[in-house]
């Protein structure tokens, strides 16, 4: 039997290359979704995480504080430690086209432990030297060799006299440039690197430290090293800090930016689990399809003497050798994909830290996954051609249908499982369980599969109306096409999988990223704020300029109303900015923050119930409301704010601060932000420093977003192509099961026209329908799946991207109809004496 299963595969390969195909894509996708949660995290760790790339471990003080040298030497001198480095940063200004910009300079790591990557020439060595980001040097025209002079702010200790500086002025010769940062965090400021003593002089008003980045010995415990950092540093006085892995430091990061939770990583989690449960899906229907058509085959094997065992043997050896070979293609043509995608991306300067990462367990996963599923989905058909008697298994397979038990039995066991899972997904994703909504989608869907003979046909036969006009043709097609329940079934199944699959990605990524643009809508609320003195008459001129800026949507001026006194504010107060609803809607990204009246809003840092604001025509108490974000100053409706400010003629008001907000086009990129930033301070007359704002965070969020969707989205083509090959197979074999019967048909007069029309109209009405209810299966699944995963971070509309749904209807009914080309072709090249006589 060996011998036989060999000289199937060597000799009947081309009946093996559809399943093969379809085991193949199948793992690529399996694989490739693996891969996304890789290299997602690898990119974020070459975006966020870029200054930690080269730390194992990293040490961060309490919010707000600093690591004394006390600190930092305690923990470098740990025994474990083999290499250590203590960040620290100085700011500086420099004259940036007829303006000052706040530029930040960091102390040279050491050798092995410098995140920063040169493009050309060296580090700094001496005091006078520095090394600046390319992106800077190209705008004020350096190179290794120029020398750029920088304003010092705090103590003129550092002037170099001798250099020919003044006092708060010094003179550094640039030694070489650095690749621009990705970091978001570091990414809107010009960046200067320079030696720990240069970077001391400069930062004299600041002592500490901000973090330490840490390299333990090798063969060291990671957790036991971790534990014994945190004494030293409690020893040290520094027991709040934070002791963290690069790994978990990057997280922390990324989740201070998606508003406290790491979304992302679940997210791909979900999109892996779908991956797997749609694969095994598309893998076993294909292969049970292809080896229930060999049962007769196999019965006559059984009447020349072979047993049972060496049957069931000879189609799981061949199903084992076919999905191990499948499933190495199928991973390494998952790595060619990722490769090609991460290569696209990294061509857009935005999404330059897309950084492609193959973990063992997508290379494993994969070849296990097909292989297993493949061997498994062999399982029923090989058991189902050795249960009953050789002479009995050579005449036509009574399939499994309403009119006997087997089928009884599987209508009945799918209902229970949508009737228990159904409410299950509803209930996970009504409450925000991904854990609870995940599973029990993925059991429901295979509960409908269970049942598709229960509702298929019936929508078949009513399709088939519409097939009327076409006459004999298409008469016979809505017959046919309901005349075997379960093969219909079977067919519609295999295009129904991937249709639905296609769907649920295509509704759940619309749904996530209208969720996601929400999320950092109300995280990052304000593009741009400009800090400004004088009255809103003397600013009115610069405020028009600002409007026309190439790429500001909007711009708002805004004057305090008052000001607020509150823990960890300044002495003089919090100022609270007055805005009436138009320019709230023409200036804020989040929809829902429309100021009421006699409400404060407030930075999530100020939990007040009631705020007391001060203002130049008297005192008001307010209701405080704490906003999710601490990206916005206080806020006050304008109808409430005019009692504070007091008659027109009180000028009082004018030594309040006032401040302009911006709302720059969703399409800019981070080296037009940062010059909307320089222009608009320009305008104002203020040191760019005063232009601040989180949008550059935002775009960088937005870019690894993107980065996200675009790889899952390029992953349905894959699921398209499975669902194609499913079709075609079931077709296929539906049309030889029916070789005598269309021979039939044409000895009684059916042209080859109207047996090749016949076939193309039934396989686009079970096309059609399968289409049909993929996509309602798809957008009930995708936005599901979406509220489960972002309802606890944002609120999740429901988006149907309608046209994109008509496309992927037309392409399953050209599929339908395509996959019927060859059969129709073959059936209807047949003679009607030669299909008669056919067994």
């Amino acid at each position: 039997m060996l011998r036989v299963s060999l000289s199937q595969l060597s000799t009947q390969f081309r009946r093996f290359i559809a399943i093969g195909l379809a085991v193949m894509l199948a793992v690529a996708f399996l694989s490739s979704t693996l891969m996304v949660g890789a290299s997602t995290q690898a990119s974020l760790g070459a975006s966020v995480g870029e200054a930690y790339r080269k730390a194992q471990l990293v040490v961060t003080p309490a919010e707000g504080g600093e690591l004394s040298l006390k600190a930092v030497e305690a923990a470098s001198s740990a025994p474990a430690v083999r290499d250590s480095y203590a960040e620290r940063y100085a700011a500086v200004t420099i004259d940036d086209g007829g303006s000052e910009q706040i530029a930040r300079v960091r102390n040279l790591a050491p050798a092995g432990m410098e995140p920063s990557a040169l493009l050309s020439g060296r580090y700094p060595a001496a005091t006078d030297e520095a090394a600046i980001d390319a992106k800077t040097a190209e705008r004020l025209r350096l190179s290794p060799g120029s020398e750029l002079a920088v304003g010092t702010t705090g103590s003129e200790a550092g002037a170099s006299p001798a250099a020919g500086g003044k006092p708060g002025v010094r003179t550094f010769r640039i030694t070489g440039l650095l690749r621009p940062s990705n970091d978001p965090f570091a990414a809107p400021f010009p960046q200067l690197l320079a030696a720990a003593g240069t970077v001391a002089s400069l930062a004299q008003d600041s002592e500490g430290f901000t973090g330490l980045q840490v390299q333990l010995k090798d063969g060291q415990d990671q957790a036991a090293a971790i534990d014994y950092l945190r004494q030293r540093l409690q020893a040290a006085g520094a027991g709040d800090a934070l002791v963290q892995t690069s790994e978990e430091k990057v997280t922390a990061a990324v989740a201070q930016m998606s508003g406290g939770q790491d979304q992302l990583t679940i997210i791909l989690l979900a999109f892996a689990g779908v991956a797997i449960v749609v694969s095994t899906l598309v893998v076993a229907n294909t292969f049970s399809v292809l080896v229930a058509q060999r049962t007769r085959e196999l019965a006559l094997l059984r009447c020349l003497g072979a047993g049972k065992a060496q049957i069931r043997g000879s189609v799981l050896f061949e199903a084992a050798v076919l999905g191990f070979v499948s499933s190495v293609l199928g991973v390494l043509a998952g790595v060619g994909l990722m490769s090609a995608l991460i290569a696209w991306a990294r061509t857009t300067p935005e999404q330059a830290f897309a950084t492609l990462a193959v973990p063992p367990s997508a290379i494993i996963a994969g070849l296990l996954a097909g292989t297993l599923l493949t061997v498994v989905a062999a399982l029923l058909p090989a058991k189902a051609a050795t249960a009953v008697a050789p002479l009995a298994a050579l005449r036509p397979a009574d399939d499994a249908s309403l009119r006997n038990k087997r089928g009884r039995v599987r209508l009945w066991f799918g209902l229970v499982i949508v009737v228990v899972s159904v409410p299950l997904l509803v209930l996970g994703a009504m409450f925000n369980l991904l854990i609870v909504a995940m599973p029990a989608g993925a059991l429901s869907f295979v509960g409908v599969l269970l049942c598709a003979s229960l509702f298929v046909p019936p929508v078949v036969a009513g399709a088939g109306k519409l097939a009327a006009p076409a006459g004999v043709p298409g008469r016979l097609a809505a017959v046919n096409a309901v005349r075997n329940p379960a093969r219909t079934s079977a067919t519609a199944s295999a295009l129904l999988i991937g249709v639905t699959l296609v769907t649920m990605m295509m509704t759940g990524a619309a749904t996530s990223r209208q969720a996601f643009d929400s999320m950092l809508a109300e995280n990052y609320p304000v593009d741009l704020a400009v800090r400004i003195d004088g009255t809103p008459a003397d600013n009115a001129p610069a405020l028009q300029k600002v409007e026309g800026l190439d790429g500001v949507q909007a711009a708002v001026l805004l004057h305090a109303a008052g000001t607020i006194a509150a823990p960890g504010t300044a002495a003089d107060g919090l100022p609270v900015f007055a805005i009436n609803a138009a320019d709230a809607a023409a200036v804020l990204r989040d929809p829902a923050l429309r100021p009421q009246e006699g409400t404060v809003y407030l930075p999530e840092r100020l939990d007040l119930d009631k705020v007391t604001v001060t203002g130049p025509g008297g005192t008001g108490s307010f209701d405080g409301r704490t906003l999710r974000t601490g990206n916005i100053d206080p806020l006050i409706d304008s109808s409430s704010a005019a009692p504070l400010l007091g008659s027109s003629s009180n000028t009082a008001g004018d030594s309040l601060p006032g401040t302009v907000w911006l709302k720059l086009d969703d399409q800019l990129s981070a080296d037009r932000i940062q010059a909307v930033q320089r222009e608009a301070a320009a305008a104002f007359g203020v040191p760019v420093d005063n232009v601040t704002g989180a949008t550059v965070e935002r775009v960088t969020f937005n870019s690894i977003i993107d980065v996200l969707l675009l790889v899952v989205t390029a992953l349905l083509g894959i699921a398209v192509v499975i669902a194609l090959i499913g079709v075609a197979n079931t077709l296929s074999l539906s049309v030889l099961e029916r070789t005598r019967e269309n021979s039939l048909l044409r000895a009684l007069g059916l042209t080859r026209g109207q047996l090749r029309g016949m076939l193309a109209i039934e396989a686009v009405l079970v096309a059609g329908v399968a289409a049909v209810l993929g996509s309602a299966l798809g957008i009930a699944y995708g936005w599901l799946g979406a509220k489960a995963a972002l309802g606890p971070v944002a609120e999740v509309v429901p988006v149907v991207p309608w046209l994109q749904l008509l496309g992927v209807f037309a392409v399953a009914v050209l599929a339908g109809l395509l996959a019927s080309v060859l059969p129709a072709r073959r059936a209807a090249r047949l003679s009607p004496v030669q299909g008669l006589a056919t067994t």
